[in-house]
């Protein structure tokens, strides 16, 4: 007989399996040897969004002059923002443990774990069992084998994060979302940062458009050097990271501290997978099915570890089919199509869909529409000179893509994916009235922009 009905490893997502399993009156193992709510809460979307949202109060109070108010920026109490972040989340994880230790049919093991057969691992020095096992100990940063970097005192991004004092000066490895999130709200306290970034162009995982036009505003703020590969790193005092380009240039920047923002691992190389008999891909995620079960009977994978989506909002779709899947037994597809994302920099960028290089790729035929943020009565109002939404449409209407870069991209995508998931055309969306002088004025002039059939 089983030792438990239910194992969840990893107490981030796989939190609320757990929570499911147990209220359903499954004897539920929760394995989480950090704090529970994984990344997003601790390492992640939580204290990433409170640190920027202090970056735009400060940088609200250096545009007030532009509406000819009289302001002074005075200091930044580095120290302050990241302890109150840190009390108010560490506080939620507490709780959220204590609430998990004192509900019925849940044991919680914070400690460690490997596979050691089928359904099998270890938990304090003894093996054991369940009947049903779900995988979710999502991922962690990258830190690829550069030259120095192992000696070299670096951050990743929970460590830029946490910091109890804002560097005089940061080197960005990388120009992806973490990077850029990451430099924008360092430099916003008082941080003097430079991005380094193999590819052309900083995100360079979106729209072309898009990924332009941020670099250009980003570059105004930092020192940014795109299409270089960073060759070495040396530590001391002050950092100092090396990079060429393609052609040989080299070039060698200094700061303060070094960032190491060059994307995430999934986390299965911990936890002995083989002796389960599940399956992996070549680059380390869990291969899972449509309803997310693995290779091994009985056991699924959701969240990071997955591949399906890197996304805290991919992660909380997957536990809703993971909790019909395998807690109650039903057989629950998943559907990631229209799956939006977000960087929160500023501006914030929003896209869901495909960008216009990929539809080229694929030659699929496609039209497009576009409108400025400064084109729209709120857009004057708020004085915003950059930002555009991008629209991608099949010739007869069908809605292909759409991306945003601009002041709360992330709210005005939204209609967009709403529109997408359910079949609704950009004609019909083009026929919808909103209401004035909002800033998804922006968005309808896009709609109307496409020239469909």
């Amino acid at each position: 007989m089983a030792d438990f009905e239910m194992l969840v490893i990893g107490g981030g997502t796989g939190n609320n399996v757990a929570a499911a399993a147990a209220d359903a009156g499954l004897e539920t193992a929760l394995v989480e040897p950090g704090k529970l709510g994984g990344t997003c809460l601790n390492r992640g979307c939580n204290p990433s969004k409170m640190l920027i949202q202090a970056a735009n109060a400060a940088n609200a109070v250096r545009d007030a002059g532009k509406f000819h108010v009289d302001a002074t920026l005075d200091g930044i109490d580095h120290s302050t923002i990241t302890g109150e972040m840190d009390d108010l989340l560490s506080g939620i994880a507490e709780g959220m443990e204590a609430r998990y230790r004192e509900k019925e049919h849940l044991t919680l093991f914070d400690e460690y774990t490997e596979f050691v057969d089928e359904r099998t691992v270890r938990l304090d020095g003894a093996d054991v069992t369940a009947e049903r096992v779900v995988v979710a100990t999502g991922s962690r940063p990258i830190v690829p084998p550069i030259d120095g970097l192992d000696d070299t005192d670096f951050l990743t991004s929970q460590e830029a994060l946490y910091l109890d004092e804002a560097p005089d000066s940061l080197v960005i490895l990388g120009g992806g979302y973490i990077a850029v999130e990451l430099g924008y709200a360092l430099e916003a306290l008082g941080t003097d940062v430079t991005i380094v970034e193999m590819m052309d162009s900083l995100v360079p995982r979106e729209d072309g458009a898009v990924a332009e036009a941020f670099t250009d505003i980003a570059a105004e703020r930092h020192d940014v050097y795109t299409g270089h590969r960073v060759t070495a790193v040396e530590g001391g005092p002050t950092k100092t990271v090396h990079a060429e380009t393609e052609a040989g240039d080299e070039i060698a920047v200094e700061g303060e501290a070094v960032l190491v923002a060059l994307g995430r691992r999934p986390n299965s190389d911990q936890l002995d997978l083989e002796a389960a008999g599940i399956e992996t891909d070549d680059n380390g995620f869990i291969v899972t099915d449509d309803y997310l079960g693995t290779s091994a009977e009985n056991v699924w994978a959701q969240g990071d570890i997955a591949d399906n989506a890197m996304f805290k909002h991919s992660g909380d779709y997957e536990t809703d089919h993971v909790v019909a899947n395998a807690v109650h037994g039903e057989e629950r597809a998943l559907d990631l199509s229209a799956m939006p994302h977000v960087i929160f920099t500023e501006p914030q960028i929003g896209g869901v869909g495909a960008t216009e290089e990929e539809l080229a790729d694929a030659g699929t035929e496609y039209v497009g529409g576009r409108a400025a943020y400064a084109d729209s009565a709120m857009g004057r109002a708020k004085k915003l000179e950059d930002g555009f939404a991008k629209v991608l449409t099949a010739p007869d209407g069908e809605l292909l893509g759409c991306h945003v870069i601009g002041y709360e991209a992330s709210t005005l995508l939204h209609e967009a994916v709403v529109a997408m998931r359910n079949g609704v055309t950009v004609p019909e969306l083009a026929d919808t009235i909103h209401a004035h002088p909002t800033l998804n004025k922006v968005m309808l002039s896009a709609f109307r922009d496409v020239p469909v059939e």
